[in-house]
Order: C-alpha cells, then sequence, then structure tokens
C-alpha cells in the first residue's frame, strides 16, 4: 500500500469515531444547541432548537443560533432574517451585529450590483455598531478593518479607515492588528511590509500556528511553495505545542495546500487531526472537514473513502449544498 493510502485509511477510521461522538449537554436546551454547533451537528443544532418550548425558542439566543448554523451552512438568505431579529431583539449586544454584518457582506458577494451596494452598506453599518457598542472586540475590530481595505469607497470603504482600525486593534490584539496592516499592505502590493507584518504578527500571537498558517497562504498566492511548506510545517508544529486553542489551525492549513494542490498527504493528514481533536469550532465546521477529505479521495482515486466522507458530511448537515453536489 501507497503512504498516500495508508493515511486515507487511518484519516477514515479517525474521522468516523470522531463523527460519531456524541455532543455533551451544556446548561440546557440553548446550551446543547450551541454545543451541537460547535462540533458541526447542523441538524442536531436546529432540532434542539424547533423543539424548545416557548418562549425560549423564539429568544434572541435562540435566532441567533440559528443564524450562526445557517451561515456555517453558507445558507445566507436563510440566515439573514434570523440575523435581523436576533439583532432587533438583543440591540445592545455587540455580537448579534457583527454576525449581521457577516451575513450581509456574504449576501453582498453573489448579489447584482444594486443589491450589493445596499447589502454592503448595511453591512458596513453593522460591523461600525459593532465596535461602538464594544470597542475592545476583537473580532468586530478585525471585520471592520476587512471590509474597509476591500470595499470600494462608494460603500463607505477606505486604506486610510482600515488604517485607523489597525491602530485600535494594537490595544486590544496586536496579532491581528498586525494582520490587518499585512492585508493592507497587500493591497498595496506592498509585499515586502505585508510579509514583514505577518511574520510580527506570529510574534505577537499567543497562538501563532493560526499566524504561521496565514503567512502560508501567503506565500501560496505570491507562487512562493517552498516557503509555504516551510510555513506549514512550523504552523503544524505550533498547534501541537497548543492543541488546546489551535486545532482549527490545522483546517486552515489544510485550505492553503488544497488551494496550492500540494502535498495531499499533509492535507489529509491535517483534516484527520482536526476531525478526531476535541476542540472543533463553528469557524471550521467539521462537515466542511469531511467534504474536503471527500474531494481529496475522489481526486486521489478512493472512490468507497469519498463516499464515506461525503455520507459523514451529510449526516451532520443534511443541507449542505457542496456535499449534496459531490458526485463520487
Amino acid at each position: 500500500m501507497t503512504r498516500l493510502g495508508t493515511a486515507i485509511l487511518a484519516a477514515v477510521s479517525l474521522c468516523a469515531a470522531a463523527a460519531e461522538a456524541p455532543v455533551q449537554a451544556v446548561g440546557g436546551g440553548i446550551g446543547q444547541a450551541s454545543a451541537a454547533l460547535q462540533a458541526g451537528q447542523a441538524d442536531l443544532a436546529i432540532s434542539i432548537l424547533s423543539s424548545l418550548p416557548q418562549p425560549e425558542s423564539n429568544s434572541a439566543d435562540a435566532h441567533g443560533i440559528r443564524c450562526r448554523v445557517l451561515f456555517t451552512l453558507e445558507q445566507y438568505d436563510l440566515a439573514q432574517p434570523e440575523c435581523e431579529k436576533t439583532v432587533a431583539m438583543d440591540w445592545q449586544n455587540s455580537m448579534n451585529h457583527l454576525w449581521l454584518g457577516r451575513v450581509l457582506g456574504e449576501r453582498a458577494e453573489t448579489a447584482s450590483f444594486v443589491t450589493a451596494y445596499n447589502l454592503a452598506k448595511r453591512a458596513r453599518g453593522e460591523f461600525e455598531q459593532s465596535v461602538q457598542l464594544n470597542p475592545r472586540n476583537a473580532e468586530a475590530l478585525a471585520d471592520l478593518g476587512e471590509f474597509y481595505y476591500s470595499a470600494p469607497g462608494v460603500v463607505g470603504g477606505g486604506i486610510g479607515k482600515a488604517q485607523g482600525v489597525a491602530a485600535q486593534l494594537d490595544k486590544v490584539d496586536p496579532a491581528r492588528a498586525h494582520e490587518l496592516r499585512a492585508a493592507i499592505a497587500q493591497e498595496n502590493h506592498d509585499y515586502v511590509t505585508a510579509e514583514n507584518e505577518f511574520r510580527q504578527a506570529i510574534a505577537a500571537s499567543p497562538h501563532p500556528a493560526f499566524q504561521w498558517m496565514r503567512l502560508a497562504s501567503f506565500f501560496r498566492k505570491n507562487k512562493r511553495d517552498q516557503e509555504m511548506q516551510t510555513a506549514l510545517q512550523n504552523g503544524k508544529a505550533a498547534a501541537e505545542r497548543d492543541r488546546q486553542h489551535s486545532a482549527v489551525a490545522l483546517f486552515n492549513g489544510a485550505s492553503v495546500l488544497i488551494k496550492a494542490n500540494q502535498n495531499l498527504l499533509l492535507a489529509i493528514k491535517f483534516l484527520q487531526q482536526y476531525i478526531a481533536s476535541s476542540n472543533q469550532t463553528e469557524e471550521a465546521p467539521v462537515f466542511v472537514a469531511h467534504t474536503w477529505l471527500a474531494r481529496l479521495y475522489k481526486q486521489t482515486g478512493d472512490a468507497a473513502g469519498a463516499a464515506r466522507e461525503r455520507s459523514a458530511a451529510l449526516a451532520l448537515a443534511s443541507t449542505y449544498r457542496p456535499a449534496q453536489d459531490l458526485k463520487i
């Protein structure tokens, strides 16, 4: 058997075991739904929410979790009204505005010009409101900064605004501040500064596996393949030293390799380790990891492995379109 075949068989066994592990109850129905969301069990999360009694099933928390589950499923049209209800019911919550902004931003990516214009303006307003409600919300600051450097001025974007957000992040999350400055430098085609900022982000981060994977992504985009591989190995080592906080970095590393179409053995291993970990998150939905593995197995000629992984994805998220559409 080839090394690739051995890795695939190992991945299958570990992933199957992880998929069968039940979600632990956490503080009642809302807590159970949240735990299911983090474990990538989208169908279970929706089922739990649907079974809640009134008024809990119509609470801001319930609508918020529905919004986030639908976001992981990439069903942004359905997520939007759930996020809007959450904001209306708990307007002072910074994270509620952040999630609505994210949904609106995703919808703007594929909308017609006029619709995209209106959605983008609304997204900017939600990001700004999130930061206004909590100026120390590092996630909101990072998303607002990303909007500013990537969006045109007509909808409120601007490099100067993004630089201002980076200055705010300096006081809250220095690693994110460096990442934002790296992205701004890339937007300005200043790749030397971008690389330097990514390396400063690694030095500043308490969990540098994430920043190593982002540096690897930077090298991939600039066709610096050997440096990409080195950054990925450094990210892997950092994640192994910090298993409690950095499992999702392995998912990110697999994404880099898949996009580069290189070192598929390592991509398989990263996904295998992430699925088998006890530190999964909605940021890297497990059903997406299963779908990626199915594609890798198909690409390497393992039709049976691809079918198993597709089934595992759909068992967790039966309406996830990329898994549904995957032809084995």
